[in-house]
Order: C-alpha cells, then structure tokens, then sequence
C-alpha cells in the first residue's frame, strides 16, 4: 500500500531547540505507522534562538528533508545590539520603562516592517523553490506550522497556485498572542495581520489547534473546520537519576518579564521566615531564560540565595529534572489572552511522576488538563492562602518522603495517539 506523501513546512527542527520544535518532530516521526509519508521542509540557514545539538538524533533516517536558504534580519540586528536581538527572537521583552532607545526601535522596526514576523523574508523564495518540487513530487497536501506565522504564508500561496489541500497547525494564536502588544505596533500593522490572519484561516482547507480555547476564538473569524491536537508526550528514553535531596522547585522553560508570579515569590519568602526546616530544605531551579524582572523580584523578596539558575540545557537533561524536582512549577501570565496558551512541557510533567503547581488566568485549558489528569495544583493570582497551603502540604509529604504524583487518563496525550488524529485529518 502506497503511503500518502504531505509536504510539512516549518521554520523550527533540529537542532533547534525549545519547545516548538518538539511537536513536529514527533509527528513525523509517528506519521508512518499510519500510511503517511512525511516530507519536510526548512531553512537551510536558520537562525535559532536556541540550539539543541541532541535532537538531531531523533530524526530518522528514512523521513525526507529539503531545506532552502532564509535572509535571516536577526543577525543583521546582532550588529546594532547583539543582546537584544537574541533576547528578542526569544520573546522576552524587557517592560516598557525599562526598554533601552535600541531596544524600543528594534521592536518598532520588527513589529511594522516584518509583517507578520521577522521570517517573512523567506516566503518569496520557499515558493517558488517548492512549486516546482511538489510538482514534480506529485503532492498533494502541506501543512504548515507557526509561529513564526510567516510560514503560512508560505501554505496560502502554494493554495492558491497549485489547489494543493492545506492544513494549517497554529502551535499558538497569531493577533492575540501576548507579546504583539509589546511590537509597538501602528494602526495600519494590526489591520495588517488581522487581515493575513483572517486570510489564511479562511482559505485553508483544514485549521489545527492546540487548544480549545483557540478554536473558539477562530470560529468567529471562519467556518473552516477546526480540530484541536494538543502537544503530548513520548516514551522517553530512560535517564539515571536520583531524586534530589532538597526540597526542589524547578520551573523549566522561559520566565518572561510578564511572566513573573509574585504571588509565588510572597509564599515562598514567608515559608522561608515562618519554617526554619523549610529554609534550609528549600531550592529554586530556574530552568531556560529567565529577564532582569524576574531575578529583581526574586531578590525582592530575599530569595536570590535560594536560586539555581542553570540557563538553557538539552532536552535529555530536562527530563533528568523533571523526574528528579520535588515539585515541577508551571507559571503563564495573568491575561485573557493567555488562556488558550499549553505549554508542551506541561505533558512532560504529567508523566514525570511529580505533583505540579501551576499559577495562571482563571479558566485556562491548563487547568482543565490538570483537573482532568490528577496531575496537580492550578492557582489563579489571587489564591494566595490557598497556593501557601499547598506548598506547605507538600512540603511535609517531602519530608515524610511520600511526596508523589497520581495521575490519571494519561494515554490520550501520547504522542502516536496524537498522531493518529493528525493522519485522520490529512
């Protein structure tokens, strides 16, 4: 039986690191076991935010890639302010008082000249290159997968050239997500993406989302059909550890300048003034970047002598983590915006056998997923006695060495479960 063959266009792959890599990688790495042969397309000189070399070894040798150069602007930026230009491409975005004059025209220029994202530059070029490949492929499907949303772009073309079937996987929102309102944006350049993005859902053939919350949103812009597939989690292959012996809060991933948990940072200095146990068995992984704002307040609040700040590690390394913390911390930003926002490494957390405390907008699919699972403890920013109570509660099942996860109905957010709604679709 002759697999189908879908074309899949993406900026993030090996060894990009970071969580938007993960979710393609392991859909083409699934997508044979259902008759799908999965071709995939990226740049030939990216600029990644962030390197991952150990995720290269993931990919099989058998899945197809073709790759096409990209004028990255990112490293022209690097002459003018090298640090900002890679604190931007990570999307930590310093508070406005606190934004240099380099950093304030460098988001202005990105936001109004780089519609709808600094990758938009490869879109002329990934056309007409793939035109004639998927021609001579005989291909009938793409997908394409943002952010960087200048990707579809690159799918809405190819539509409207070829007639080509097209599903377009938004890992998150395009006009609402919430660093566009930090891009300085003019009038014209938020008419400018609401019209792209109204464009790509409504010529698409097929919208997947990552969250509830999404579809909504866009099913008031298209009819279109819309299907969520969250991220998941794999097997992972297995890691020697040992659990810490410390009473261990470790967040992993980045800590933005708004995505600063205050509330967290008051429970944690008053366990520490109130519990000379806890003072002493207490430590803060800070995993991936972490801005100025957040190390200020930490410091505010006496708790800097507490931190591990490791920066960026390899995913492998993650794991190790994961599994090894006391307690896995999981903090988005209090915002109507972010509630359609999951993080990938929230199903890593559901199978790392550890209680999660996550602290976020009221109504999140976060928290459904959570509740759902029995993987944890979901506050909004005002539970403050009841966020206390927890941690001290987990605290003495650490010390009593019966501090554990209990999760249920895991097996739906596999990633070859996943997969197969994916196939579904193509």
């Amino acid at each position: 039986m002759n697999k189908k063959k879908v074309l899949i266009i993406t900026y993030y792959w090996p060894p990009a690191g970071g969580p938007g890599v993960q979710r393609w990688l392991k859909f083409v790495k699934y997508l044979p076991e259902f008759d799908v042969e999965p071709i995939v397309f990226v740049p030939k000189n990216p600029n990644y935010p962030i390197v991952d070399d150990s995720l290269v070894s993931e990919v099989s040798k058998d899945v197809t890639i073709i790759n096409h150069p990209i004028n990255e602007p990112y490293k022209w930026a690097g002459f003018f302010s090298n640090k900002s230009s890679k604190t931007i491409s990570k999307g930590i975005i310093a508070d406005e008082k606190e934004q240099s004059l380099i950093e304030k025209l460098m988001l202005y220029i990105r936001g109004n000249f780089f519609i709808p994202d600094a990758r938009v530059g490869w879109v002329k070029p990934s056309v007409s290159f793939l035109i004639d490949y998927i021609k001579k492929e005989s291909i009938e499907k793409i997908i394409t997968t943002g952010p960087p949303h200048s990707v579809h772009l690159i799918g809405l073309q190819l539509k409207q050239k070829l007639g080509v079937k097209w599903l377009v996987d938004f890992r998150d929102p395009w006009t609402t997500i919430g660093y566009h309102k930090q891009l300085k944006l003019t009038s014209a350049s938020k008419a400018k993406h609401k019209s792209l993005e109204k464009q790509v859902l409504n010529t698409s053939d097929q919208i997947i989302v990552t969250s509830s919350v999404t579809k909504t949103e866009f099913q008031n812009i298209t009819n279109k059909p819309i299907e969520v597939i969250t991220n998941g989690y794999d097997n992972e292959s297995t890691v020697d550890f040992e659990m810490d012996s410390k009473f261990t809060l470790s967040h992993i991933g980045s800590l933005l300048s708004k995505r600063n948990p205050e509330i967290l940072w008051r429970v944690l200095n008053e366990l520490v003034n109130e519990n000379v146990d806890f003072s002493k068995d207490f430590q803060l992984n800070l995993i991936g970047s972490v801005s100025k704002n957040v190390l200020k307040s930490l410091k505010y609040y006496d708790l800097s002598d507490y931190i591990n700040e490791l920066g960026y590690i390899s995913h492998k390394e993650a794991i190790k983590y994961q599994k090894k913390s006391q307690l896995l911390l999981l903090i988005e930003i209090d915002s109507e915006d972010t509630k359609c926002i999951i993080p990938g490494k929230l199903f890593e957390y559901m199978v790392s056998n550890r209680p999660m405390v996550a602290i976020g907008p009221n109504g999140s699919d976060v928290e459904k997923i959570i509740k759902e699972t029995n993987t944890g403890h979901y506050f909004n920013y005002s539970d403050y006695e009841s966020l206390k109570r927890i941690i001290l509660e987990h605290y003495k099942a650490f010390q009593n060495n019966t501090l554990q996860s209990h999760p249920i109905g895991l097996q739906k957010y596999h990633r070859k479960a996943l997969t197969k709604s994916l196939a579904n679709l193509i």
